[in-house]
């Protein structure tokens, strides 16, 4: 595989096997076993773990997981440093080269979707971000609505405005700063990497659940969190950083709290009810992603009496 360029990184998806799914559908658990029968080793796809002390609020595999199968891309910078894609995919690829180099399996797993087409696609790293710009259009969206945001983008980047969903405003906001800082709409950039591979001939599979159940489970995991400690994991984050990056902020589960903390606390039960509709939230956006990547075959996990009935059906594919 060649060495990627400092503005471009090809794509992964003919070279690793990705696991990904909603958040709380079981990934971590599957991968463990999968990594066990192949030969494997894991690289995490989650722009949260990539944080170092984010350990509760992300479910990072416990160490005696990390010791029965090597993980990678996990805490590789402060929860007060700001990580970019490109930081990432450097040392993803990186990763890769030397897993396969050993002999062994990489396999991807874990949820955040502009990781997983990075993975799949690959990825333009464009010009770096311009805070005081995407403050700026927050104003205005503060001001006018998200609509007023879409209709600007369209007046400069019409294909952007037509794929990006109404309200995903982080990602009008990017397309609209590439074209002031480039003078090129986001979308002529990223015509190479709308090219893909059908389902058949890679290895990307997302775990799947009913909607009930699949809510069940993040309700479970959201309860656990706090049981562990979540509270005082973002306290301890607090007194050692003093604030979190932008991204580490924002996540769900850190955000929630960090608010409730901000706001003198209140009732816990609260706050738990506001980060599991926040994670169901997040959960159906992830699988509103996972629908447009054609690389990907659905694991219908429901259908399966157990996971090792799931895990055959991914070793079948993957061995084909």
């Amino acid at each position: 595989m060649s060495e990627p360029s400092p503005t471009t990184f090809p794509p992964l998806v003919e070279e690793t096997i990705v696991l990904t799914g909603p958040t709380a559908s079981g990934k971590t658990s599957l991968a463990l076993q999968l990594a066990q029968r192949i030969g494997g080793e894991i690289l995490s796809l989650d722009s949260i773990a990539v944080y170092r002390h984010m350990d509760i609020g992300t479910a990072k595999p416990s160490a005696a997981e990390r010791a029965t199968v090597p993980h990678y891309l996990l805490d590789l910078a402060d929860p007060d440093q700001d990580f970019s894609v490109a930081c990432y995919l450097d040392e993803a690829h990186r990763r890769v080269r030397e897993i396969t180099k050993r002999g062994k399996r990489p396999i991807f797993v874990g949820g955040t979707p502009m990781f997983l087409k990075a993975v799949l696609r690959g990825f333009d790293v464009g010009p770096p971000p311009d805070w005081e710009f995407r403050e700026s259009v927050q104003r205005d969206i503060d001001t006018f609505g998200v609509e007023a945001l879409r209709q600007r983008l369209a007046q400069v980047d019409p294909i952007s405005a037509s794929r990006i969903a109404p309200g995903d405003t982080r990602r009008m906001i990017r397309a609209l700063e590439v074209s002031k800082q480039t003078g090129m709409p986001l979308s002529h950039r990223q015509v190479q990497f709308d090219r893909h591979v059908d389902a058949r001939s890679c290895n990307v599979f997302a775990l799947q659940h009913e909607r009930s159940a699949l809510h069940q489970r993040i309700n479970q995991r959201v309860d656990r969190m706090f049981q562990r400690g979540l509270i005082e994991e973002v306290e301890q984050l607090l007194a050692r950083f003093g604030a979190l990056s932008r991204t580490a902020a924002q996540a769900v589960g850190y955000r929630e709290t960090l608010d409730w903390k901000a706001a003198g606390g209140g009732p816990i039960d609260e706050l738990k009810d506001l980060v599991a509709t926040h994670t169901r939230q997040l959960a159906k956006r992830q699988e509103t992603w996972f629908r447009s990547f054609d690389e990907i075959t659905s694991v219908p996990m429901d259908r399966f009496d157990d996971q090792s009935a799931a895990l055959e059906f991914v070793l079948q594919h993957i061995e084909g």
